[in-house]
């Protein structure tokens, strides 16, 4: 099936009609940029739920340390 099934029909029933063609036509570089957009989101939506097993754990943070103010204790 493929990638852009959903959008599909959505853009051929605003291509069809003449203020969707009018519509497509001033803005078709947004509408590239918001189906690469959707693509990007829904690729790395896709990568996480491919689930704990497919990726390594994060290795652990160090511990945190006091902030230095600058001042000596006394």
């Amino acid at each position: 099936m493929s990638r852009l099934h959903r959008l599909v029909p959505m853009l051929g029933g605003l291509l069809l009609s003449k203020g969707g063609r009018r519509l497509a036509g001033r803005h078709a570089g947004k509408l590239a940029l918001a189906t690469l957009a959707y693509e990007v989101w829904r690729s790395r939506r896709e990568r996480g739920r491919a689930g704990p097993a497919a990726t390594t754990p994060p290795p652990p943070r160090p511990a945190r340390r006091a902030r230095w103010s600058g001042r000596t204790p006394r």
